[in-house]
């Protein structure tokens, strides 16, 4: 009976230290971790991002400080703003030329002798053309804008991450040495830590 209590005071002991030692390895490791992952990533940068974009558009990229790509944004979007503009006004000239000559009045397109210098056929399809330039400028401005929140938002996300020299992609070419007629193709990653 002693021995039996011996026995079992030993595997408490060891038990009970074995529980301690990882408890105290573990909750050092994991309250440094969590620490260290509170300092590198902000949960709300990329919804901050995409709210100062969706304002301003460039706004997220400033606010991501990709200052580079904010011309690019101000140039896509004035460009197609410019077109769907340009487009609609012409389309306005046309359609009231159209609706004048339907009337009976003089038009742009009509010489004061008379002389029509565009057809009716000719003022519907140039009509027809402008409105779905118009349409499609419009279009692209739109898909312009949710583009650049979208990337000012997975930007935010991507500037996160850890992109050190450690992690990269060598390719690099071996020979097979079974078959050497044929060339053989592969990939490997190796991690280093």
């Amino acid at each position: 009976m002693h021995l039996r209590s011996v026995i079992s005071a030993l595997f408490f002991i060891f038990f009970v230290s074995l529980g301690n030692a990882q408890k105290d390895s573990t909750d050092v490791k994991t309250q440094k971790e969590i620490v260290d992952f509170n300092k590198q990533y902000n949960v709300l940068s990329p919804s901050k991002a995409a709210f100062f974009s969706a304002i301003f558009p460039g706004g997220g990229q400033i606010y991501n400080k990709k200052y580079w790509k904010v011309p690019i944004v101000w140039a896509a979007l004035a460009g197609s703003t410019y077109f769907y503009l340009d487009n609609n006004s012409e389309y306005k000239r046309y359609r009231t030329a159209f609706r004048q000559r339907k009337a009976g009045i003089r038009d742009e397109f009509t010489l004061d002798n008379g002389t029509v210098l565009i057809s009716d056929a000719g003022l519907q399809r140039a009509q027809r053309t402008l409105r779905g330039n118009r349409d499609l400028s419009l279009l692209t401005t739109v898909i312009f804008y949710v583009l650049q929140i979208v990337e000012a938002s997975v930007n935010a996300h991507l500037l996160q991450f850890n992109t050190n020299n450690n992690l990269s992609l060598k390719p690099i070419t071996i020979p097979d040495p079974v078959r050497f007629e044929a060339p053989t193709i592969g990939l490997k990653l190796k991690y280093t830590f």
